[in-house]
């Protein structure tokens, strides 16, 4: 990820469908759009978790669709990170895009993994949908969640053993928060340094 600062830091949303939502969004999300063009979709691949993938076939049509899912499920993720689960119309709008998958095959020489290309758009829709409903009827629903630093809406899921993840990367938010709380505890004790400098003042002139 790069912030409009030109910050690099790196950004791991835990799964393909919140993967997604960084490539732009809905609203204030459009300032993010990544994918203009069908060659873009190539682009964002190369660093998602299907990467890598063989050649892409991707028409101006299939790009569209896959932004019109981004965007709905934008809203369906958010609400669900600020614990409100997926409605019946959420359910039926995200199966209205369920289609074909990306399916990998063995070399049997090597007997590793390898894509038959090309992939198309509506393959990597479909993942990214097959991605959504197992995320939303799986066990880790009540782990997504919104990043809690100050004006950050990025969403991820939170597969650590303790559940305990707050941010968005430590490298951003989390580095962010620690100089925050770092410089109120400095100001506290500044502050309590003062009163009792004052204090002490005080009492000698009383002297």
């Amino acid at each position: 990820m790069v912030s409009r600062d030109g910050q690099r830091w790196q950004f791991d949303a835990g799964t393909l469908s919140l993967e997604l939502l960084v490539s732009g969004g809905p609203g204030q999300g459009r300032v993010w759009e990544v994918l203009h063009e069908p060659d873009d979709l190539g682009v964002w691949l190369r660093e998602s978790p299907l990467a890598p993938l063989p050649a892409l076939r991707v028409t101006v049509e299939e790009l569209a669709r896959i932004r019109e899912f981004r965007d709905m499920f934008w809203g369906v993720a958010a609400a669900v990170a600020h614990g409100h689960p997926p409605t019946a119309e959420d359910l039926v709008a995200i199966n209205a895009y369920a289609g074909e998958q990306p399916v990998p095959q063995l070399d049997p020489a090597t007997r590793t993994r390898e894509w038959k290309g090309p992939v198309t758009g509506t393959q990597v829709l479909g993942a990214a949908v097959a991605d959504a409903i197992a995320l939303l009827s799986g066990p880790h629903l009540d782990r997504v969640r919104e990043c809690g630093g100050d004006n950050c809406k990025l969403l991820f899921v939170d597969t650590s053993r303790p559940g305990k993840r707050r941010w968005c990367s430590m490298q951003r938010c989390g580095n962010r928060h620690k100089v925050r709380a770092h410089r109120d505890r400095s100001a506290t004790a500044a502050d309590q340094g003062d009163q009792r400098g004052h204090g002490r003042g005080e009492a000698a002139d009383h002297a």
